[in-house]
């Protein structure tokens, strides 16, 4: 950043100002690991990617750097529910902070314009939006006419196909970034393993980004398993477990099920048992749930029963323990809904009421990729109506009438047509063909195969999850593991280190392994990938192609099956 850095044009100046604003204006005792380090690099004019866990509070590095810099902040947020309660929060302190507005589809177009006139006026400093906005081109206008000092990316791992909650909106974030002349970029997640922050910086279009990563460990957090034979002990097991917990004070807490159905018995068993319970998934309408959400923060509940609809911006720090009745599709994902329990540090409990079975579901989930055909039909409608002039796109429920496709995997094959840059959508439901848009039967050719690699990484994804729940060893070795982090002996706060069968093994020193953890290498069937974790017997690789597999280390050197590669 030039000369005349608003912050301060020394980093001594700047991290006294930093620290006197989050104390005096937020409140904050101290910082939690990460949060400093990335509010100076922000304010410092780098482009910064922030990887700090569930509840180590991501959202205070813009609040605290947006209001050290020269002009708006830009808060790209996928849920309206989420960027409601960022600037409700907001405006608790909005005489020092600076006003906060939301910019979402559910407003009028008037209130629209308005919110876009104050941020072009100054009158508001933080407008938080969903990355369909973006798509419009007067809001882009209107957007660099403010000239922001931050854009903010919340969520940044919905930008990565490695994620496990992609989304094609953020794809086009980096264009836009560039488009507002690249003000300074922050991207913030709490769940991204190595290959996901190169993504991440890759595809943001992020120059010299500095990578904060402030560890995922939860230590706070308690892992157990409980292991049933049957379906009948299993969904007792879920009851027991709750009841238990409830009983002995240890609550609020959340219960997630893989469907809507589960989560309707289970909180209809759970009331039957005296429970103040409400099940919450995307099937029920937008007031019950927004009442649930709403009893759920004002403690009027014990148990909220969730598929994962209940997710993104459910920030109650009190909420004690977080019970799966079945396994999530990804090491991701279960990180992700363990870590709404205990973000207020104290002692919390994460369990996985587990059936081997159960494991089907989620194998069935992450397959059936969709025919060549289905895809080239889709995009041959596209491209059929943007040559009749329709200019308007085809929206997306006339593209369902014409198709006999369902809503979710029309939503999926079009997910797919917009990755292989064959079709664009908009923020109103409507289809257009990309720019250069190659020939619909090129499109579903490439849509396939790029479905069938999804298809492979999320299996195995599923398998790692299984590893998980099987293994005898810690259960926080194995987590961090995923993730690229090894903990360097058994954390004494799983069931595993409780029973004694997680044994301390001393990692291997790293001129004792042949592939250290972040080691890219290269398998001659699998292709390139990058090691995520070492064991003394066994390495974890996650290969671009297939997603993760686990070797033994004496198989790899034997047969010279990895061999370390220089990073593109």
């Amino acid at each position: 950043m030039p000369a005349g850095n608003p912050a301060g044009n020394s980093a001594s100046v700047r991290t006294r100002r930093i620290r006197e604003f989050a104390r005096d204006v937020l409140g904050f005792p101290e910082f939690r690991p990460g949060q400093e380090a990335a509010m100076q690099s922000v304010v410092a004019g780098t482009d910064t990617l922030a990887v700090l866990p569930s509840g180590a509070g991501k959202t205070a590095i813009y609040q605290v750097a947006g209001q050290l810099l020269d002009g708006p902040v830009v808060v790209v947020s996928p849920l309206i529910a989420l960027q409601r309660d960022q600037v409700e929060r907001l405006a608790e302190i909005e005489d020092r902070a600076g006003r906060a507005a939301q910019l979402n589809s559910s407003m009028s177009a008037g209130d629209q314009r308005e919110v876009l006139d104050a941020l072009g006026e100054g009158t508001v400093r933080f407008v938080f939006l969903a990355p369909e906005q973006l798509t419009k081109p007067e809001v882009v206008d209107a957007v660099r006419e403010a000239r922001p000092a931050l854009f903010v990316v919340d969520e940044a791992h919905c930008v990565s196909a490695w994620g496990h909650d992609f989304r094609p909106d953020y794809l086009r974030l980096g264009g836009v970034i560039e488009q507002l002349g690249h003000p300074t970029v922050l991207a913030l997640t709490a769940t991204a393993a190595p290959p996901v922050r190169a993504e991440i910086v890759e595809r943001l279009e992020m120059r010299e980004a500095r990578v904060v990563v402030a560890g995922f460990d939860r230590p706070e957090i308690r892992l157990e398993v409980d292991q049933y034979a049957d379906a009948y002990g299993k969904q007792q097991g879920v009851l027991d477990r709750v009841l238990a917990e409830i009983g002995d004070g240890r609550g609020p807490g959340i219960v997630y099920s893989a469907t809507r159905k589960g989560t309707e018995e289970i909180a209809e068993q759970l009331a039957d048992r005296g429970l103040r319970v409400r099940p919450y998934h995307a099937g029920r309408n937008k007031t019950e749930r927004e009442d649930t959400q709403r009893a759920w923060m004002d403690d009027e509940l014990d148990v909220v029963v969730a598929t994962t609809a209940f997710g993104m911006g459910i920030d109650k720090p009190g909420t004690r323990f977080v019970v799966h009745a079945e396994p999530a599709d990804s090491v991701d994902s279960y990180y992700q809904e363990i870590g709404r329990a205990g973000r207020d540090g104290q002692p919390a409990l994460a369990v996985l009421v587990y059936r081997q079975e159960d494991l089907g579901l989620r194998r069935f989930f992450a397959a059936g990729s969709p025919a060549e055909e289905v895809l080239q039909q889709v995009a041959g409608l596209v491209q059929a109506a943007a040559a009749a002039g329709i200019e308007d796109g085809v929206d997306v429920k006339d593209l369902r009438e014409e198709t006999g496709r369902a809503a979710t995997p029309l939503a999926r094959d079009l997910n797919l047509l917009e990755q292989v840059s064959a079709v664009v959508l908009d923020e109103d439901g409507a289809a257009y063909p990309a720019k250069d848009a190659p020939p619909p039967e090129e499109a579903a050719a490439a849509a396939r195969e790029l479905a069938e690699h999804h298809e492979r990484v999320d299996q195995s994804r599923v398998e790692m999850m299984r590893g998980y729940a099987e293994t005898t060893e810690c259960r926080r070795q194995f987590l961090l593991g995923y993730f690229g982090e090894q903990l360097d002996e058994p954390c004494g706060n799983c069931d595993n280190c409780s029973a004694g069968t997680a044994q301390e093994r001393p990692a291997p020193a790293e001129h004792d392994t042949p592939f250290p953890v972040e080691t890219p290498v290269e398998h001659s069937e699998w292709g390139p990938g990058v090691v995520m974790r070492v064991e003394d017997d066994r390495l974890v690789v996650l290969f671009d192609e297939v997603g993760y597999k686990t070797l033994g280390i004496a198989a790899v050197t034997e047969n010279n099956l990895l061999k370390a590669r220089t990073p593109a």
